[in-house]
């Protein structure tokens, strides 16, 4: 790398010299005649023809324009600049601060190769590099340096800032190398940071020069060392996010693409070995969290041992405990990489980072991070603000929500075993469990408005937002033995899982609450949960024989202990399960005996069910007219009673039931009435969030309205059910509609 030097294009010294006698008020001649140097002495000097003043005519000058103190030592020190009469010894300065060379094996960074350099093409200044440990930062940022080479003839250096020390390099130090390497004799170069700062900016001043500065600490560090120039470009690497940096411009760097890090594995280990085995290919990358540090570990243990397959290395990383270690080839250390960026955070983000390993869902947000770390709210936001800037948390696309990256959790747990009372695990569970069955219970028919926790419309979306974290608290605690809990959530979630029967795990939830009651010997509860347990057999799964084995056991437990309200519900539910199992007789005699021993339900809770369940099995047995009016009469008090109950059940009912009437009147092939019916059922669904029940009365009304003939309000509303139906337990749904869409005419073009 040819070294930069002062005299290459303009004098430094010659532009210092002209803007201390502009300062000063001065013609040449007026100076010539002060110092004692010819006019044309001068000129020659400030049109740069001069590369710099003998050291007495530099003094004179300085004296004649009364320079002091730090300007007079920048001045005569800009002045003694010369080229180095020994090329090795200015090649040897040069070689200090010399670019690493790109790495031949980069593979899925042609995305944000083309983001740096369209950033660059929109003016050089300074582009920062932010990401975790481990996901490529460095050598992304030498390979754009190297392609860029062209556009910065003047010189491309480096400097590694190691940032991650226990002492990083000062940025005192770090401008001595560049300076020298800069042709700056050792003993010019000047002695305070604030000095050394201002003369490389003016040595490179006009010239077009790249500097990386690799590895940063934090901001206080780069910014004595920007470029920042038009015609210069400083790329900075950091872990941290560099928010504080005036006039920067950011690349953030992600883990790679699943074919990106299958690609870098191909290229280490051979494009052979990774088609020979594609699926423990993918998996292998995928438990290295696509993370190019991690990859690159893993593709050169496999290149070291022929012998292995991927297969083999893929077993000995599923286990989550020694997957770190696992993660080990000579000196690249992933725990290593990220024990770094852990230790240079404060305690207090620290303790929080290790704590946040007890969460058990995926990702979490302020209320979370406070119950884990016990801190006040301010401080828990600004850790998580500085766990963020050092790229050992994520954010997500919802505000104020954070998630590990999967290794970086690994690493959390490591430290949480390591530093933390395992007693601490029980803090988050405690809270998620006990929250979730207080805010469920505001959803029974019969609730009051508000809880500890707020309103039914504060708190009710909270068990939405947090539906990872409870359902894995839920999970856990049954692991553990948390029996009491467990059933109580269970229990709680009845009226809250009407409508949402898409959006959790239902069936696994009521089966761990219904063992758990069977654990505490509390068969009432066991009963009202194997109920549950059924329902969600026939909704969730379409497991008709599974709902009627649930509901014949809650059955016959509630008539042994004489629980009328149980037995009742049991004969709702069988009268819908058998019949959909193809038991249309047995499912009319359970829904008559539902509907007649629904008089000592509440209307709200059990006997609008009872009445429409009996509706649909007086329609299955072709008795139109008496169905409609019982759905008519469910309808009818639903508005009278509304005050008795809360809204959102209120409109759920009213779906339901405008569903059920909308099937008569299919069944009569009263198309258009149908489609109303579905209609206004569906827009209650969206109304009322119930995606589920929008799915369902959006395939319907779309079949209603093709067997009325209205082909685009029947394509509308089908591809809406098709769109609301991804999930894999209403693959049926999803592809009942699209068998719908095929009936349809070809769309005009």
């Amino acid at each position: 790398m040819k070294p930069v030097e002062a005299g290459d294009k303009r004098s430094v010294f010659g532009k210092l010299l002209l803007e201390h006698r502009r300062a000063a008020g001065w013609t040449q001649e007026r100076l010539a005649e002060a110092s004692g140097l010819s006019v044309r002495a001068l000129r020659e000097l400030e049109h740069g023809r001069a590369r710099a003043a003998q050291q007495r005519s530099a003094e004179v000058l300085a004296d004649a324009l009364g320079l002091t103190g730090g300007d007079r030592e920048f001045f005569l020190t800009v002045a003694k600049q010369r080229r180095r009469r020994n090329p090795a010894l200015a090649d040897q300065a040069a070689a200090t601060c010399a670019l690493p060379a790109p790495l031949s094996d980069l593979c899925g960074r042609e995305s944000e190769l083309a983001q740096l350099s369209a950033k660059v093409a929109e003016g050089g200044g300074v582009v920062a590099i932010v990401g975790q440990a481990g996901v490529g930062k460095t050598a992304l940022a030498v390979t754009a340096a190297d392609r860029m080479r062209g556009d910065f003839p003047d010189g491309r250096f480096a400097v590694n800032l190691r940032g991650m020390d226990e002492e990083p390099l000062t940025a005192r130090a770090a401008l001595d190398r560049l300076l020298r390497a800069l042709d700056v004799a050792p003993g010019q170069v000047p002695a305070s940071e604030g000095e050394r700062s201002a003369l490389l900016r003016r040595l490179l001043e006009g010239r077009k020069v790249l500097l990386l500065l690799d590895n940063a600490a934090d901001e206080a560090q780069v910014r004595p060392l920007l470029v920042t120039g038009p015609d210069s470009l400083t790329l900075i690497t950091c872990r941290r996010t560099l928010a504080g940096l005036e006039g920067a411009r950011w690349l953030g760097l992600e883990p790679l693409s699943d074919g990106g890090a299958t690609g870098l594995l191909g290229m280490i280990v051979g494009a052979d070995r990774v088609r020979a085995e594609p699926a423990a290919a993918r998996e292998l990358v995928e438990l290295c969290g696509y993370l190019p540090l991690a990859v690159r570990i893993a593709g050169n243990r496999l290149a070291t041992r022929p012998q292995w397959t991927l297969a083999q290395l893929a077993d000995r990383l599923r286990d989550e405990g020694t997957r770190l270690r696992a993660l080990a080839a000579g000196d690249l250390q992933l725990r290593s990489a990220f024990d770094l960026s852990y230790r240079a955070v404060s305690a207090g983000a620290r303790l929080l980072f290790r704590r946040l390993a007890t969460v058990p869902g995926a990702d979490f947000g302020l209320e979370l991070a406070g119950v884990v770390s016990g801190a006040a709210t301010a401080d828990v936001r600004d850790q998580l603000d500085e766990l963020v800037d050092a790229s050992l948390l994520q954010t997500t696309a919802v505000p104020e929500r954070h998630q590990f990256h999967d290794l970086i959790r690994l690493f959390a747990e490591e430290r949480f075993e390591a530093e933390e009372d395992p007693a601490e695990r029980d803090t988050v569970l405690a809270h998620l469990l006990g929250k979730a069955t207080e805010v469920a219970r505001l959803f029974y028919p019969g609730a009051p408005e508000s809880g500890r926790f707020g309103t039914r419309d504060e708190a009710g979306p909270w068990l939405d937002v947090e539906g990872e974290n409870w359902v894995a608290a839920h999970r856990v605690a049954a692991r553990r033995g948390w029996h009491q809990e467990v059933s109580d959530l269970a229990v709680a979630l009845h009226w809250y899982s009407d409508g949402r029967s898409g959006q959790r795990p239902w069936w696994e939830i009521f089966s761990l609450g219904a063992d758990a009651a069977r654990a505490l010997g509390n068969i009432a509860d066991e009963a009202k949960l194997l109920n549950f347990v059924g329902w969600a057999c026939n909704v969730c799964l379409d497991d008709h024989d599974g709902a009627v084995a649930a509901h014949r056991r809650a059955l016959e437990i509630a008539t042994r202990i004489g629980d009328r309200v149980e037995q009742t519900w049991a004969a709702i539910y069988l009268g819908q399960a058998l019949r959909y199992a193809g038991e249309p007789a047995e499912a009319f005699d359970f829904a008559k005996r539902g509907y007649e021993s629904a008089d000592e339900l509440p209307f709200w809770n059990g006997q609008s069910s009872a009445r429409n369940v009996y509706g649909q099995a007086l329609l299955a047995a072709g008795r139109h007219s008496e169905a409609l009016a019982v759905h008519q009469a469910v309808l009818d008090d639903a508005e009278r009673l509304a005050a008795d109950t809360y809204p959102g059940l209120h409109r759920m009912l009213k779906a339901l039931t405008l569903r059920a009437i909308g099937d008569v009147h299919g069944d009569l092939a009263e198309w258009r009435e149908a489609a109303g019916c579905y209609r206004t059922g569906r827009w209650l669904s969206w109304e009322g969030g119930f995606g589920s029940m929008e799915a369902i009365c959006a395939l319907r009304e779309g079949r209603a309205w093709r067997e009325a003939g209205a082909v685009e309000e029947a394509r509308e509303c089908l591809t809406l059910a098709v769109e609301l139906s991804p999930e894999p337990g209403f693959r049926a749904r999803q592809e009942q509609a699209l068998a719908e869409l095929a009936l349809l005419p070809p769309q005009a073009s």
